[in-house]
C-alpha cells in the first residue's frame, strides 16, 4: 500500500483558528466533548426500539403484517443502535469513562459485526483516507457499484441509479455472512488497527464466538420457539434488508455526491491538502435543520462536524456547525451542505448516474 503524507504545515492556520474556537466553546460553557443525558435517553429509545419488537414476537401470537412490521421497526432499531450508539461509543466520545466507551461500542454485534473490523475500516480507513480510492472501503463496492471517478468502469454502471438502491440493504447481510471474516483476515495480515494490534488468535476467537451468539439469538431460537424455517429467514432478511438501507443511505449522503471531491495523491503518495481541510473537500451535510433526521441518524447529517472532530460527541454538532462553517467561509475554504434530506437523496443519484454514464471522467 503506497504511503500517503497530507500536507502537515497549513499556512493560513484554519484548523488552529477552528480548534481553539471549538475548545473555546465547551470552556465557556462548561459542558463535555462527550455524551449528555439527551444521548443516553435517546439511547435507551434506540434499544426499546429494537428489543420490544423482538418480545412481542416471541410471547404473543402475531399475525402475519404484524410480524413483518415488527420485523421492520426491529430493523430501524439496529440502525439507530448503530448510528447513535455504537458510533460514538466506539470513536470513544459516549462517555468519558472507557469501559463505557467499550460496552456500547459492543452493540456492533448487535449489528451482526465485529469491533475490531469496524474500528479499522471506519475509524482508520475512512476517517483517514476518506473519499481516497484503493483506501477508503466505504467507497469500495467491489464491481456493482462504481462510487468513485477512479474506479474501473463497466457496462453495467450505465444502470447503477436505479438498481444500487436494492444493493443498500445488502449492507448488514453481508457483515453477517462473509465481510467481517474477509475483514479480519485482511487487516490482521496488514497488521491494521485502531489503538493496540489484537492477537490474532484472539480476535478469530471473538469474532467466532460472536457469530455463534449472534444466530443463536436471532435464528437458532425463533426456531426453538417453534418459528417455521421460512419465517426466520424472511424476518432476518426483513430486519437486515431495513437496517442496511438506512445505514447505507445515510453514510452515501455524506461522500459520493456532486459537491464533494475524490481526490488522490500524486506520485510520491503527497495529497495536496492538510487532513482537515482534506475533510472538507471530501464530505458534506444534509438536512441540517430537520430535528427528526438529526434525532434519528445520530448527528451523522453533520458529517463535516464529524469529520474533523470524530471524538466530539453528536449531540455537540448542531451547535458546533454554525462554528465550523463561518471558520471555512472566512478561510475562503468550502462547506458542503443540502438543505434537505430528499435534495441530498435526489443528488445522489444524480452522482450515481454522471459515473455510471461517463467512463471517460477519472
Amino acid at each position: 500500500m503506497q504511503e500517503i503524507k497530507f500536507l502537515t504545515r497549513d499556512k493560513t492556520k484554519f484548523f488552529r483558528t477552528l480548534n481553539k474556537r471549538v475548545n473555546n466553546y465547551f470552556k465557556e460553557n462548561n459542558i463535555k466533548r462527550t455524551g449528555n443525558w439527551k444521548l443516553y435517553s435517546k439511547a435507551i429509545f434506540m434499544f426499546a426500539l429494537l428489543i420490544i419488537p423482538l418480545v412481542l414476537i416471541f410471547t404473543l401470537d402475531l399475525p402475519g403484517w404484524a410480524q413483518i412490521l415488527a420485523m421492520i421497526v426491529i430493523g430501524v432499531g439496529m440502525a439507530g443502535v448503530g448510528m447513535n450508539v455504537m458510533h460514538d461509543a466506539n470513536h470513544e466520545s459516549f462517555s468519558s469513562k472507557k469501559w463505557v466507551n467499550k460496552l456500547m461500542g459492543s452493540s456492533i454485534y448487535i449489528l451482526a459485526g465485529n469491533d475490531y473490523n469496524w474500528k479499522v475500516q471506519h475509524n482508520v480507513l475512512h476517517h483517514t483516507y476518506t473519499n481516497i480510492q484503493g483506501l477508503d472501503e466505504d467507497i469500495d463496492a467491489g464491481r456493482i457499484i462504481r462510487f468513485s471517478k477512479h474506479a474501473k468502469w463497466l457496462n453495467i454502471h450505465k444502470f447503477q441509479k436505479y438498481y444500487s438502491i436494492f444493493l443498500y440493504g445488502l449492507l448488514t447481510i453481508n457483515w453477517a455472512i462473509t465481510t467481517d471474516f474477509k475483514q479480519s483476515y485482511h487487516y490482521l495480515k496488514r497488521k491494521l488497527s485502531y489503538g493496540k494490534f489484537p492477537n490474532p488468535a484472539t480476535q478469530w476467537t471473538k469474532l467466532i464466538i460472536g457469530k455463534i451468539i449472534y444466530y443463536s439469538v436471532w435464528v437458532a431460537l425463533p426456531l426453538f420457539l417453534g418459528f417455521a424455517w421460512w419465517q426466520v429467514l424472511i424476518g432476518f432478511f426483513i430486519m437486515h434488508y431495513t437496517a442496511g438501507i438506512i445505514l447505507s443511505v445515510t453514510f452515501q449522503l455524506a461522500h459520493v455526491m456532486p459537491n464533494t471531491e475524490m481526490p488522490l495523491p500524486d506520485k510520491d503518495g503527497n495529497m495536496e491538502h492538510t487532513w482537515a481541510i482534506h475533510q472538507l473537500f471530501t464530505t458534506s451535510n444534509f438536512a441540517p435543520d430537520n430535528k427528526f433526521v438529526e434525532f434519528y441518524t445520530g448527528g451523522l447529517n453533520h458529517q463535516v462536524e464529524h469529520h474533523i472532530f470524530p471524538h466530539i460527541s453528536h449531540v455537540h454538532y448542531k451547535k458546533l456547525s454554525k462554528i465550523v462553517r463561518e471558520t471555512a467561509k472566512e478561510f475562503n475554504l468550502p462547506y458542503n451542505e443540502y438543505k434537505t434530506f430528499f435534495a441530498a437523496f435526489s443528488e445522489h443519484f444524480k452522482q450515481l448516474d454522471y459515473l455510471g454514464k461517463h467512463p471517460e471522467v477519472a
